[in-house]
């Protein structure tokens, strides 16, 4: 028997910028009593991905730490935001705001890819990534904002 392998999401942002659309993403990850390992690519992304956790809303909260503080231990923390992705707090989803391919998922349940549709060359290596996924035996769910900020969902490009 098989193990089942893990769910890939892409999110084609057209309207809105990623710190718009992670926090709602890991609201639905965190409230499904699920973690997750959100990879920036930089430390400064990282930073702001981090700043975006703690402003989105007034009264929202999404525990969440970060490599690089020397005070902030991954497993503490069911939201952990990294540069590279090693799953140091044991995350069920790995989400990825760097254009990163993740040749092995076995440790998540889901990945989520986030990534601008608006960029001719981000578009075209998020479909190279899909036929990895897919090549690999990975189930694709395609979502694509609507320019009202909303999601549809379609079938994988």
């Amino acid at each position: 028997m098989s193990e089942a392998k893990a769910e890939v999401s892409f999110y084609q942002l057209t309207t809105q910028p990623v710190e718009k659309v992670l926090p709602k993403i890991l609201e639905k990850v965190y409230g499904g009593g699920m973690r997750a390992l959100v990879v920036a690519h930089s430390t400064e992304h990282m930073n702001v991905l981090n700043s975006t956790l703690w402003t989105y809303s007034p009264g929202a909260f999404l525990p969440h730490g970060m490599s690089g503080r020397t005070s902030d231990e991954p497993l503490d923390h069911p939201i952990w935001l990294t540069l590279q992705p090693v799953n140091e707090n044991r995350a069920n989803v790995v989400v990825l705001t760097n254009e990163q391919y993740i040749d092995n998922l076995s440790d998540y349940s889901r990945c989520v890819d986030i990534f601008d549709g608006n960029n001719s060359s981000a578009l075209e290596a998020a479909h190279v990534r899909q036929n990895k996924y897919l090549q690999n035996g990975h189930p694709i769910v395609y979502w694509k904002q609507t320019m009202s900020g909303t999601w549809e969902k379609v079938l994988p490009q």
